[in-house]
C-alpha cells in the first residue's frame, strides 16, 4: 500500500523540521509547504504551533492557513494540530489580558495553567478514553509537554446519535486540562508527539492509519 501523504503546514512556526522527521518515521510521505493545492490534495494536514496564541494565529492567517484548515474540515479531510496548533482550534485564547480569536472549531477559551510551576515542561501521563483510536495501545505511556496555557473545559455536545461524540483525553498539571481531542476529521494534542520518543511515533502511526 502507498504511504499516506501528509503536509506539514509551513507558516513560520518553530519546530516544524522535527515534526516532519517524526511523521516520516511514523510511515508517511511528508511535504513542508503552504501551497494551497498541495495542502488540499494531501491525505492529512499537520498544523504545528509554538509560542504565543496571537503570534501563531497571525502567522497562520498570513498564509491563509485558517481558510485551508476550514476547507479541509468542511470536506471531511483530516487535520491534526500540535501544542498551540491544538489551542487555536478553540474559539479564543487569552494571554496576559490579550484576547485573540482562534479558528473556532470548538467552543471554549484557552487560558493560563494554574499550577505551582509554569511552564508545564516534561513527561506526563494522560487519561484517554478506552475506545480512543489515537491512543490505541498507548494508555499507559507518558508524553512530552511544553506549555503554559491550555483548554480547561470541554463543552461541545453532539446530539445526533448518528455522529460519533468527540473523544477527549485529559492530563493534569496543577489542574485538569485537555491533552488531546479526536473529533471526526479533526485531531489534536497539547503535548508534542514528535518529542515523545517511541510513544509519540506510535501515536502518529495511529493517526496515519485513520487517514
Amino acid at each position: 500500500m502507498t504511504s499516506p501523504l501528509v503536509v506539514v503546514l509551513d507558516y513560520g512556526s518553530g519546530n516544524v523540521h522535527s515534526a516532519v522527521k517524526a511523521v516520516e518515521a511514523a510511515g508517511a510521505r511528508v511535504e513542508l509547504t503552504a501551497d494551497r493545492a498541495r495542502v488540499m490534495a494531501a491525505d492529512g494536514l499537520l498544523v504545528p504551533g509554538v509560542g504565543a496564541f496571537r503570534a501563531v494565529m497571525d502567522a497562520l492567517r498570513a498564509v491563509r492557513g485558517d481558510e485551508l484548515v476550514d476547507r479541509r474540515l468542511a470536506g471531511g479531510r483530516a487535520v491534526m494540530g500540535i501544542c498551540v496548533g491544538q489551542q487555536i482550534m478553540f474559539e479564543r485564547g487569552e494571554e496576559h489580558g490579550d484576547v485573540c480569536e482562534g479558528l473556532g472549531e470548538w467552543p471554549g477559551t484557552v487560558t493560563a495553567l494554574q499550577a505551582p510551576r509554569v511552564p508545564h515542561m516534561g513527561w506526563n501521563t494522560v487519561q484517554a478514553p478506552e475506545d480512543s483510536a489515537l491512543f490505541e495501545g498507548l494508555h499507559d505511556e507518558r508524553f512530552y509537554f511544553v506549555h503554559s496555557y491550555a483548554a480547561h473545559d470541554w463543552s461541545l455536545e453532539v446530539t445526533n446519535p448518528k455522529i460519533r461524540a468527540p473523544r477527549v483525553t485529559w492530563s493534569e498539571h496543577g489542574e485538569r486540562f485537555v491533552a488531546a481531542v479526536e473529533n471526526g476529521p479533526l485531531t489534536s494534542t497539547q503535548f508534542h508527539p514528535e518529542k515523545s520518543g517511541s510513544a509519540g511515533l506510535a501515536l502518529l502511526g495511529n493517526w496515519l492509519r485513520t487517514l
